[in-house]
């Protein structure tokens, strides 16, 4: 089990270099939160047109097939398996209101002011009336019974009826609301890290943050501590991924030790992972010091230059006809 492969959550793509890795990093960063505001309050088309557009970027920046097919393709498993449970699942509580009004209410209403007369007695032959014969209150009721009206437009509520699964309207606009958020939240940050290196996330962030230096705000604090934080990400998994390795080479029979024992060995992993990861910290730390490294302010490394050009402006341009159909086409 190798989890730096199996799960590529939040890691650089280093190769190929795709037109994605060529936008500056506050244009993406500008169109990533558009991704993660623009299906607010939006109608259904247009969150299901975000699924389709993230999944087109993908597909045009020529990602290699390894990397989206273990990160979008189950992704989109799991998007679908949530449509289908929340489309079929009942949009209200399942209870047999009672009607506010009669079921015969033009009868009820064209009633006579005087009570009728009482009906005639039946004949001793047929005490139970069987043979079919309507009384004179029943042959009036049927008179002014509401007629059935035709369905004037062709609206329905129910979408869908097989056997015992009903989609309905509400049904199916909550399972397209759900699947649609889901999918747009977790993958576009994900092709956001993917196709971003993390020094250029922070180096983006602290520009955009910049202003803040007004109110004594420690930017670069920030966007250093930012950078740690996202390349400590891999020593995470590759630790957890060790550790995993060396309790599957003992053999360990978990069904001989049982609840109590699987528990102490477990929590006994999880403190040694906390130390392995405390150490690689550690080691971060000295090797700082032991470059001189002391405050962020006086060793100031520029990994990047943050320029905006023509391809940028581009994209710029793009994401405001996105906005643009959003409050236009995409409104609920």
């Amino acid at each position: 089990m190798d989890l730096l492969r199996s799960l590529p959550l939040g890691l650089y793509l280093e190769q190929p270099i795709t037109w994605l890795h060529h936008l500056d990093a506050r244009v993406k960063l500008a169109w990533l939160m558009s991704f993660l505001i623009a299906p607010l309050l939006a109608s259904p088309e247009w969150r299901v047109f975000l699924v389709v557009l993230l999944v087109v970027l993908t597909l045009t920046a020529m990602i290699p097939l390894r990397v989206w097919k273990q990160q979008m393709g189950w992704l989109l498993l799991f998007s679908l398996y949530v449509f289908s449970l929340v489309a079929i699942s009942p949009d209200a509580l399942n209870v047999n209101a009672r009607p506010r009004l009669p079921a015969n209410e033009l009868a009820f209403v064209q009633q006579a002011d005087q009570l009728p007369a009482p009906a005639p007695p039946r004949p001793w032959y047929n005490p139970f009336n069987t043979g079919g014969q309507k009384s004179p209150a029943q042959e009036a009721a049927q008179k002014l019974k509401r007629p059935d009206l035709p369905q004037p437009t062709a609206y329905r509520y129910v979408v869908l009826r097989a056997g015992p699964f009903t989609v309905t309207r509400r049904s199916l606009n909550l399972a397209i609301t759900v699947s649609t958020l889901l999918f747009t939240l977790i993958y576009s940050t994900n092709l956001y890290l993917l196709t971003t290196a993390p020094e250029e996330i922070t180096a983006g962030l602290e520009d955009l943050m910049s202003p803040l230096r007004r109110f004594n705000w420690p930017i670069t604090e920030i966007a250093l501590t930012l950078t740690l934080a996202l390349r400590f990400i891999p020593l995470v998994l590759e630790e957890f991924q060790n550790l995993v390795r060396s309790i599957r080479t003992r053999a360990i029979d978990w069904k001989k030790l049982g609840f109590r024992r699987a528990a102490q060995v477990w929590m006994l992993v999880a403190e040694r992972l906390l130390e392995n990861l405390l150490l690689r910290a550690e080691q971060i730390a000295s090797a700082m010091k032991v470059r001189g490294f002391t405050s962020p302010n006086k060793h100031r490394v520029q990994w990047h230059q943050l320029r905006l050009k023509r391809f940028d402006w581009l994209a710029l341009g793009m994401l405001g006809v996105l906005w643009a159909a959003r409050f236009v086409l995409g409104q609920a």
